[in-house]
């Protein structure tokens, strides 16, 4: 074992894997796969005939289970805890607490239960998400066959009945074992229908098509051989006699070698990718950049309002209940319930759509989301190869084609291709195609890899006919005479120039070309073998494509009119991706390379993804780096794929959408889940973010610029008036009031010119309209001022109360009719128009505050009815704001531009 552990060390040096595409670990299979199959067995210190049980558990001590890393669990308490760690929570509850400690019970249990009520809602909807590396085991076979040399002695038979030992003690002996037993030099046994248990090198092969379109991005099997590989640069992905776990086979049989197992395997290095910490996104940066900006605000506010009243009124203890009641008034509280019921409710309408969406944040970041990368197999394609053309040798259709390969594929035995199932399938919608009832099959002649085609001879209409198919160049071999319009004409070197022009161009055009021919026997021959493929007439040939979906090219269209770029970014080579893309209506000036990719800089390459609109033959830890890179441009980026290999570009957008079809790894590691096979709901998940995102703004504006406002107004009531402006209890009922006229908020309707190009976060912007438009509020606050201390004599001590009624309600009415000014950058009332809901909580609040101060609670609460003489000069202030604070509104628009 010591060379092995040699081997072990020099690649992988028992550090984790954390990047596919550069790894020691690649190095070791490519160096593995240029040697003879002798020299790798004695590289792993193992032979054909296995390992000895001894060995394997020995093995199994030093290089542990073969199981990939499992992302920590983390349990709904913690999680739970972890929500109340953002810092505007943070900040609520401490409130909450000082509001209790003062005795101000009331204050302390509103502000909880917003708090509880945001978290709660927040934790049902993600805590049903599962965690990504787990779905990644649940792909891999329980089981595998190996060979071991030696049965277990001295053990009890409970455990050789576990380890399924049947056979005789001598010799190697074929088992049926757990796979986490695996170790580097067992000796596994393949056949079709098979998952590939570890990384593994070929020792044999017979007809072996491995799919491993989930790594790659390919969408046809892919042939393996045991032969050693002579190229010295060749992506691990792309050697001939290498095999990785969690790929699984087609058809074909064949034993391999174990070399990499666990967490040290190309499939582990991608559970590694995917079970880390997801990075934050455009959404979480900027509340998280706004709710710092109110708390420094707040942190500076209130000091200075608590010192202000301290030293003009001389008790500092109310000045202290009042500076605090100013800190909850500051302290956007609503902020975590409207983020959440906005979010919750775009997940609902898009669950309507049958669309899940596993992250609410998600949500807004579809909406802001200005480039959509995405996959191409089984994404924009349907992941089914399908015949697409059947033409004779000058690429003109032709039936006959069609009926040849049709009786090849029906009559052919043993396990269909998916070549054969897609011919098959054309065939049945086709009634004229029914003949095999003409014919009955007399003989085949299988397919091997020298040969690269496979041939059946038919009885039918009174002849036998051998029909072959396979690749080009090896059918073209056999053939001497080609059928042109019926006839057969013999080949000669004028034919030879437009058989390889007509193949050529079908396959730029991304096409699995296959070719077709045949020929009479003598009807008195029952057996067949492969001299008898000679002297063939080609006929013609069938040519397979992965085609779009049906709505790609709509979808792709729509995005584009909404402003988002579309991306490829695919481990498929770039014939077939250019073709897709010429299907889907992208344009295609120049494709960039995986090989390409690796030579540039994070600054280079952010320069090209501005530039490159295909990515072909790309790793998976290459597409989350071009997601990357275009985050260093500022973008917001959305993923959509559905292969293991898409599973870290998921976790590195800002969005990551993943589509019915897709394997358990690329739905766990999804924001949105996409189950219609429609791409059309893109579009439509686009526009409900943005509708999102821009409800969620109008709070936010709203609730900073008024606050703003309120502090000047504050500042200079406290330094001017002889008393309080107003009380505590009555500044938290006047917030209390305003919160509840703003959760009709989520069901606003938003304006078409908003949601018609990306949105998103710019705390610039919204400390510009903060500073532009709060001292507006603050011109009608000091209008009020003067004309309850001036008009209305509120004066003196006797006044106080007099005086904090009638500010009360213009503040409370004026803070909640802005909304309708602020929601639309149209003319209020007239061009937009608010939601019923806004409407009637708008009311109800207006209509509440006229009432406190004649209500029974009004002693309690430290109000004095107002006179009827105050109504009149309410309605010209409050007419005089909205109209300012609308012409300012839309001076703003045109200076800044609506965000």
């Amino acid at each position: 074992m010591a060379q092995l552990t040699d081997l072990m060390n020099r690649f992988t040096q028992s550090k984790p894997v954390t990047s596919v595409a550069s790894t020691r670990v690649t190095s070791l299979l490519q160096e593995l796969s240029r040697c003879d199959v002798e020299i790798a067995l004695r590289r792993l210190d193992s032979s054909s005939e296995g390992l000895l049980d001894r060995e394997a558990e020995e093995r199994l001590l030093s290089y542990g289970p073969n199981t990939i890393v499992q992302e920590k669990h983390v349990g709904p308490l913690r999680q739970l805890f972890s929500y109340f760690k953002n810092p505007l929570n943070v900040l609520l509850i401490a409130l909450a607490a000082i509001s209790f400690y003062l005795g101000d019970h009331e204050a302390a249990t509103i502000i909880a239960l917003m708090v509880a009520l945001s978290i709660t809602l927040t934790f049902v909807q993600e805590y049903r998400s599962s965690h990504a590396a787990e779905r990644l085991r649940a792909m891999v076979s329980t089981t595998a066959t190996v060979l071991r040399k030696d049965r277990r002695s001295g053990v009890p038979d409970e455990v050789n009945r576990y380890f399924n030992i049947h056979l005789t003690p001598h010799g190697p002996q074929r088992r049926e074992i757990p796979i986490d037993t695996l170790v580097p030099g067992d000796v596994i046994q393949l056949s079709a229908g098979d998952m590939i248990p570890a990384d593994v090198r070929l020792l044999t092969a017979k007809d072996l098509f491995v799919n491993q379109s989930s790594l790659t991005g390919e969408a046809l099997p892919v042939e393996k051989f045991s032969l050693s590989e002579s190229s010295q640069d060749k992506d691990a992905l792309q050697l001939g006699n290498v095999c990785f776990m969690g790929t699984n086979v087609v058809s074909g049989t064949a034993t391999a070698v174990v070399v990499l197992t666990g967490s040290q395997t190309y499939f582990g290095a991608l559970a590694q990718m995917v079970s880390g910490a997801r990075s934050q996104t455009s959404f979480d940066r900027g509340i998280h950049q706004f709710t710092w900006l109110m708390i420094r605000f707040i942190l500076v506010m209130t000091p200075l309002v608590f010192i202000l009243n301290g030293f003009t009124k001389g008790d500092w203890m109310e000045a202290f209940l009042f500076s605090m009641a100013v800190a909850v008034g500051l302290t956007p509280e609503m902020l975590p319930m409207i983020v959440t019921v906005n979010l919750g409710k775009g997940a609902l309408a898009m669950s309507r759509k049958k669309v899940i969406v596993k992250r609410l944040n998600s949500i807004q970041n579809f909406g802001a989301m200005d480039v959509l990368c995405t996959d191409k197999t089984g994404t924009l394609t349907q992941d089914k190869i399908i015949l697409e053309k059947h033409v004779d040798i000058y690429g003109q259709e032709n039936e006959d084609v069609l009926e040849y390969a049709y009786l090849n594929s029906f009559y052919q035995s043993g396990l269909k291709n998916l070549l054969d199932v897609a011919v098959l399938e054309y065939a049945s919608t086709n009634e004229r195609l029914r003949v095999e009832a003409n014919y009955r099959k007399v003989d085949e002649i299988p397919f091997d890899f020298q040969r690269r085609r496979m041939s059946v001879v038919v009885e039918g209409k009174g002849r036998h006919v051998l029909i072959c198919k396979g690749a080009v160049e090896e059918v073209f071999s056999c053939c001497t005479h080609a059928e042109v319009n019926g006839s057969v004409v013999q080949l000669d070197s004028s034919h030879l120039e437009q058989l390889v022009q007509v193949t050529r161009e079908l396959n730029q055009d991304g096409f699995r070309v296959i070719a077709i021919a045949y020929k009479e026997t003598q009807p008195n021959t029952s057996n067949y073998s492969i001299k008898d493929e000679g002297e063939l007439i080609l006929v013609g040939y069938i040519a397979f494509l992965d085609p779009p979906k049906d709505s790609a090219r709509e979808a792709i269209a729509a995005l584009h009119r909404h402003g988002v770029a579309v991306k490829i970014l695919t481990g498929d080579n770039e014939v077939v991706t250019r073709k897709v893309c010429h299907e889907v209506g992208l344009k295609v000036d120049r494709i960039l390379l995986g090989s390409d990719l690796e030579l540039l800089s994070d600054e280079q390459l952010a320069e090209q993804a501005e530039q490159v609109v295909v990515f072909a033959k790309l790793s998976p830890a290459q597409k989350a780096r071009v997601i990357k890179a275009l985050h260093l441009r500022g973008h917001v980026v959305g993923f959509m794929g559905d292969g293991i290999n898409d599973g870290p570009a998921l976790k590195a957008a800002d969005v990551g959408v993943s589509v019915d079809t897709a394997v358990d790894i690329a739905k766990e590691s999804a924001d949105i889940i996409l189950l219609e096979k429609s791409l059309m709901v893109l579009e439509e998940g686009v526009i409900e973010g943005r509708k999102v995102f821009g409800n969620i703004v109008k709070y936010i504006k709203m609730g900073a610029s008024s606050n703003f406002g309120n502090m000047f107004s504050v500042l200079g009531a406290s330094a001017w008036l002889p008393f309080l402006p107003m009380q505590a209890i009555q500044v938290l009922t006047n917030n209390l009031l305003y919160d509840f006229s703003q959760t009709a908020i989520p069901t606003d309707n938003v304006d078409e010119e908003y949601i018609s190009k990306p949105r998103r976060w710019d705390i610039a912007n919204i400390t510009r309209f903060m500073v532009m438009l709060g001292p507006i509020s603050s011109i009608f606050d000091y209008a009020t001022f003067a004309l309850m201390y001036y008009v209305f004599k509120a004066n003196t001590p006797a006044g106080e109360s007099l005086f904090q009624t009638g500010w009360f309600v213009e503040s409370l009415l004026s803070q909640t009719l802005i909304i309708h000014i602020i929601r639309t950058g149209r003319i209020p009332f007239i061009q937009s128009r608010a939601s019923l809901p806004m409407f009637l909580t708008t009311g109800v609040i207006c209509t509440f505050g006229l009432w406190l101060p004649y209500s029974p609670f009004a002693h309690a609460l430290g109000f004095t009815p107002l006179p009827m003489a105050f109504w009149p000069y309410l309605v010209v202030i409050l007419l005089a704001y909205l109209t300012l604070a609308h012409l300012m509104k839309s001076w703003f628009i045109r200076r800044y531009g609506l965000n």
